[in-house]
């Protein structure tokens, strides 16, 4: 379980194919606090550490994640999102997060608006996923409060101190991002739904 409160950006420092899964190296300030088979989101995504070295450590994506994911984009020296397991007693600043991505969208577009930032995205619709104007959303593991909200398309504000500490200070029109849609709206719909059958 996680807030979606980013604790660092890590570095890819390396990326090996290994039949359908993908082992992710990553340089992180966090790397001598990890233990093997921690929980880690990277870019919202759960992982586990399978090996620490130094100050890296590696992860592994299986099929399934990268398809629904976009670790399978991940170059090296690219920026990823990373955020720790929640402690159990601790202030819930974002919102629960799961680290089980729900699917991709697209960057459509970013605008400077005088002090903050606007970035619209677009996703495949969904009967599931959907959004709500003043409702969390997880972009890139970043929990977010959705500013407006239609069909397939949402976008979000971002305050100066998130710009500079995760990276969406690299994300620009076109690019791939992960999204997680709040699990409790999840479960309302599906009660609806059952109630409705």
């Amino acid at each position: 379980m996680f807030t979606g409160i980013i604790e660092e950006l890590g570095e890819i420092k390396g990326l090996e194919k290994k039949e359908g899964n993908l082992n992710i190296k990553v340089k992180a300030r966090m790397t001598p606090e990890l233990k093997i088979d921690q929980s880690v989101a990277h870019n919202g995504v759960c992982l586990t550490v399978v090996e620490i070295e130094d100050d890296t450590y590696t992860v592994t994506a299986i099929q399934e994640t990268l398809s629904k994911t976009n670790l399978k984009d991940l170059k090296t020296g690219d920026l990823v999102n990373l955020e720790r397991g929640m402690k159990l007693g601790a202030r819930l600043d974002g919102h629960i997060v799961q680290g089980h991505v729900d699917q991709t969208a697209v960057c459509t577009g970013v605008t400077n608006m005088n002090g903050s930032r606007e970035y619209n995205f677009e996703y495949d619709p969904s009967p599931e996923n959907i959004t709500i104007e003043k409702g969390s959303i997880t972009v890139n593991g970043v929990s977010l409060t959705v500013v407006n909200s239609k069909k397939n398309q949402f976008s979000v504000a971002i305050i100066p101190y998130t710009f500079e500490h995760t990276n969406f200070k690299n994300l620009q029109a076109g690019m791939t991002v992960n999204l997680e849609f709040d699990v409790i709206g999840k479960y309302v719909k599906r009660l609806t739904e059952y109630k409705n059958l």
